[in-house]
């Protein structure tokens, strides 16, 4: 665990995850984002100019959102983005590229399938300013990764995938092989899926609550969460530039896109508590959203002063070491041993206001 390396300054963890593989049949998609924006927020963009509702994870910083990270729409169309550094090689301008955000933001109006979003990728102008696993379902059970570069894409399909479960980080299928980031996060998250696959019992819970909680390492073959006070910050799915893990639990066939729901942990997962999200009015909790002449997220700016009391050494190579006895101890007290009784709480109420809204628009 000697190792440093360096921290990519866009790079997640993800799964799209068939209905046969969840404990209700429905379908998720997942994000845990890591960025060099610490500062994100929520957002309902309301539908206007024959465009769709939807609501999305910003950067604060992007005060016209422009650019949305992960999200899903009143049809109940849904989208992520993994970055991937192993498809493009072109003299594409930098200044012309990262426009992943931008694309989604777009679908996110727009796109009611699996098969309009592919319709997007073909009719955008190239190049597209994009490199990244693009991950997506729709409410009709479709689900996909298009790993997209510039010029072209590759679709791979999560009906064609026997095990019922897709997972990207940040290298793609279909790229240079052995480039690109995120091999060991890969199989992090292999591993500590096997269990609920084998079951088939995924929730979203068991991507905010143990996923992004979890300080497995799988070149150790080692799960470092309890074993020990200080841990070099070095390819764990947690990693100090995570801002947010983000569940969106699609629906069954036939049901209304508007059931839809969005699970986010915001700020650094593990010091995070579980929020739901909806479409509609009231749908995104108030401190989730942008506030203020920055456009902060109070819930955002409370979890990123709890990740300083993690990564508290400053001086020398400290800011790359954690220090997990805020998070898990012996006296119960470390932020994920407080949060994950207190979160799936938010899962048991979030789900009876799901009922309760079945039950209204069969009526």
């Amino acid at each position: 665990m000697a190792l440093l390396g360096v921290l990519i300054a866009d790079a997640c963890t993800s799964a799209i995850v068939s209905g046969k593989l969840t404990a209700n049949g429905r379908p998720l998609l997942w994000k845990h984002r890591d960025t060099g924006e610490q500062n994100n927020r929520v957002e309902r963009i309301k539908a206007h100019d024959g465009l769709l509702e939807f609501v999305a994870l910003f950067d604060a910083r992007d005060i016209r959102d422009t650019a949305a990270w992960m999200g899903f729409n009143e049809r109940g169309f849904a989208i992520m983005n993994t970055a991937s550094y192993n498809l493009n090689k072109d003299n594409v301008p930098e200044k012309d590229m990262d426009k992943e955000g931008v694309v989604m933001r777009y679908a996110l109006e727009r796109c009611v399938t699996v098969d309009d979003f592919e319709r997007v990728l073909k009719q955008w102008k190239k190049p597209m300013g994009v490199e990244a696993n693009f991950g997506v379902i729709d409410a009709y059970g479709n689900g996909a990764y298009f790993e997209t570069g510039n010029y072209t894409y590759k679709k791979y399909d999560l009906a064609d995938e026997p095990s019922g479960i897709l997972t990207r980080t940040n290298y793609s299928f279909s790229g240079r092989t052995d480039e690109g980031y995120g091999y060991i996060r890969h199989e992090n998250e292999k591993h500590l899926l096997g269990p609920y696959i084998a079951e088939a019992k995924i929730t979203p819970s068991v991507f905010t609550e143990v996923l992004s909680r979890t300080y497995y390492h799988s070149m150790n073959d080692k799960d470092y969460t309890y074993s020990e006070q200080w841990v070099v910050d070095q390819d764990f799915i947690p990693r100090a530039i995570s801002t947010a893990s983000v569940v969106i639990e699609g629906v069954l066939p036939g049901e209304k896109g508007s059931l839809t729901t969005m699970w986010i942990a915001l700020g650094y997962p593990p010091c995070a508590e579980v929020f739901a999200c909806w479409t509609g009015e009231n749908g995104v909790p108030q401190e989730l959203m942008g506030s203020g002449a920055n456009r902060h997220s109070v819930q955002c700016d409370k979890v990123n002063k709890r990740e300083a009391e993690v990564f508290h050494v400053k001086r020398g190579n400290g800011k790359h070491y954690i220090d997990l006895s805020k998070l898990y101890n012996s006296k119960g007290t470390g932020y994920c041993q407080q949060l994950i009784p207190k979160n799936m709480e938010t899962y048991r109420r979030g789900y009876a206001e799901l009922a309760r809204r079945r039950a209204a628009i069969m009526r």
